[in-house]
């Protein structure tokens, strides 16, 4: 049972790398890490640069609220950060 202190995570599994489609999609933006972390703060999300980092390395999970705002940030739907493939 969680307690209201709690803060929901998304678990980076296996085969779906989300730090590195993140990164895949700063990078595509010509947006650094310090800028992104600058970008997710006034946004409301309490990130440092070493947690940022260790996000799109994997070893760290993202938040829900951390997904929605790299959504915003980037121009981007959740499938896309996911990576998933629409069937069509």
């Amino acid at each position: 049972m969680k307690n209201c202190e709690s803060i929901d995570r998304i678990i980076q599994v296996n085969n779906i790398d989300i730090g590195k489609n993140i990164a895949k999609l700063r990078k595509s933006m010509n947006i650094k890490q310090t800028d992104m972390v600058a970008r997710l703060q006034i946004n409301g999300i309490e990130i440092s640069i070493y947690s940022y980092n260790r996000i799109e390395k994997g070893t760290q999970n993202p938040t829900v609220s951390f997904l929605f705002t790299c959504c915003h940030i980037l121009e981007c739907d959740m499938n896309t950060i996911f990576n998933f493939k629409t069937i069509k």
